[in-house]
């Protein structure tokens, strides 16, 4: 890997690899028919970058983005990346409160927008209920008294709504400016710069803005790219969302430090997927393990051709076993990686290597990144403890956020003076080096004086042969504190009924473990990257048990 961490913007990044591989697939969607190179997708990000200049988005201004994967929103990271916007990623699930709370608390004097994901015009109506003075002004002159930064709505597609400038609009004013003029702006972006803000999930408190720089995102897309072996060579598929750092970090900018092609898929669907590694010959695909169980579902009623598949990665919740298993034998995908980390890390921190043997990449969520370090330490004291002893994981090294927008008392708690970042997790770290997550600090039941990790309870569930997922959440207990609730999805076709289930756990796991309540559910929620919301889990199964 020649991309040096440290010494590179996101707009350099995208000129060096248009002079290194100009003749390489840079982005791909076979549904849409778009093919760029890396040459045709320099010159479109310039176009893009100019046509915001030409818009007058200054330096260090923040612009959101809130569209599925669609060419747009790739364009807008790299363009922004250029000419030194702040790309304000939002997640697609939001509705108008959220959107009203995001806006506001990043100062977006931009959104950029498709017309909805799940129905056609879903955003652009939440968009009007949010600011009706949309509709009577004149695009670029917004002036609405809930949103007070926002000026400019920005439309990705061909309808024309009152007050929004379409995409074509933006290219179009590419005219206006010169290509001096944006060399000259790129030239004034530094590594160190803020490039990208991205909200972390918000399952606890109000969504924090992430901020994080061209060294952040750069720096651990080389890492990863190092740990999966990739090169120019590769072609990768990419289903997980944009707006969450596994899509933007993980997937594209993955690519973009290899000369590599990125082939994203507009919206989960497992058919889409493995139609577009086969017909794309992808040799990686990245997924949460719930769209891997859907893909491998897929395969079972048609034949794909996926022996193109060689890595991956598989991140944003445990991997069972099982399914670790079938991705690389049925799959083909025998060097797929698992990966952890946190947005407020750029997002990587540790990771399987590709020649990891499959027992190390199911037990572990691997070692440290290159150039990162990692520690545990004891939640109470601080000090770091020793292999084979559970703490907090902690890190520290040039992927760690720069901060909290606006937030410096957050900042304080997650950073401390050493510049260690806390992440809350909860870990196990082997002579070796190899991390096992256990839970989360506010994850832990605690039963009666006893501390269970819900991981080792789904774990062994896991290997009821009619289990197909599950989940395990602690649930407010008078007698013991906590008493132990798992949440099970069944493989299709099969029943089992609570007592059987207790009958399997018998005397396999202590009995401090065995769950007390056993609750069937068809589908988990989730956020929109894909993460189960483990808090839902325990307000669905309170409201049942009516405590």
């Amino acid at each position: 890997m020649e991309t040096k961490i440290g010494k590179i913007t996101m707009g350099k990044l995208i000129d060096e690899m248009a002079e290194r591989y100009p003749e390489n697939d840079a982005l791909v969607y076979p549904f849409r028919s778009i093919r760029y190179n890396y040459r045709e997708f320099r010159d479109i990000c310039n176009q893009a970058a100019k046509g915001f200049m030409g818009l007058g988005i200054s330096k260090g201004e923040n612009v959101s983005i809130w569209a599925n994967n669609v060419p747009e929103w790739v364009i807008t990271q790299f363009s922004t990346g250029k000419m030194g916007a702040v790309l304000v990623t939002v997640n697609t699930n939001y509705r108008s409160f959220e959107l009203e709370y995001l806006l506001n608390q990043s100062d977006s004097t931009t959104i950029i927008l498709v017309g909805g994901v799940r129905d056609s015009d879903e955003y652009v109506n939440i968009m009007y209920e949010l600011c009706p003075e949309l509709k009577h002004c004149k695009p670029g002159e917004l002036n609405s008294p809930k949103l007070p930064k926002l000026k400019n709505v920005i439309y990705i597609g061909e309808e024309k709504y009152p007050g929004m400038f379409n995409w074509d609009d933006i290219m179009a004013m590419a005219d206006q400016v010169s290509d001096q003029e944006l060399e000259e702006r790129q030239e004034t972006c530094k590594p160190d710069d803020v490039v990208n803000m991205q909200y972390t999930s918000g399952t606890t408190g109000f969504p924090k803005g992430v901020m994080l720089t061209h060294i952040n995102l750069i720096g651990n897309a080389v890492s990863m790219a190092e740990c999966m072996n990739f090169s120019s060579a590769d072609r990768l598929c990419i289903p997980v969302p944009f707006f969450h750092c596994f899509g933007c970090v993980i997937g594209t900018l993955v690519c973009a430090v290899s000369g590599a092609a990125m082939v994203p898929v507009e919206k989960f669907d497992p058919a889409k997927v493995l139609e577009t590694i086969e017909s794309e010959k992808c040799t990686a695909a990245h997924g949460v393990p719930t769209m891997f169980i859907a893909e491998l579902e897929a395969m079972k009623n048609k034949k794909y051709d996926t022996a193109c598949l060689r890595t991956g990665v598989m991140a944003g919740a445990p991997c069972p076993t099982e399914v670790m298993k079938a991705v690389v034998n049925t799959m083909g995908a025998s060097e797929i990686c698992i990966t952890y980390g946190q947005t407020e890390a750029s997002p990587g921190i540790t990771m399987t290597r590709t020649d990891d043997p499959i027992e190390l990449r199911v037990s572990s969520v691997g070692r440290a990144l290159p150039n990162v370090e990692v520690k545990i330490v004891n939640p109470d004291t601080g000090e770091e403890v020793s292999s084979g002893i559970q703490g907090e994981l902690c890190t520290r090294g040039y992927h760690v956020m720069k901060g909290y927008y606006n937030m410096p008392e957050a900042t304080k708690s997650a950073i401390d003076k050493d510049n260690w970042l806390h992440t809350g997790d909860l870990a196990i770290m082997d002579e070796n080096g190899y991390c096992m997550i256990t839970g989360r600090l506010k994850d832990m039941i605690i039963r009666g004086g006893e501390n269970i990790y819900p991981r080792e309870i789904e774990e062994f569930l896991y290997t009821h042969s009619k289990i197909k997922d599950v989940q395990v959440v602690g649930l407010p207990s008078e007698k013991y504190g906590e008493e132990v609730a798992a949440f099970i999805q069944l493989k299709e076709g099969t029943s089992v009924t609570e007592e059987e289930l207790k009958e399997f756990c018998g005397n396999k796991i202590s009995r401090f473990k065995i769950p007390a309540f056993f609750f069937f559910i068809d589908e988990y929620p989730t956020t929109a990257s894909g993460k189960i919301q483990k808090f839902r889990l325990r307000e669905q199964a309170m409201e049942k048990l009516k405590r």
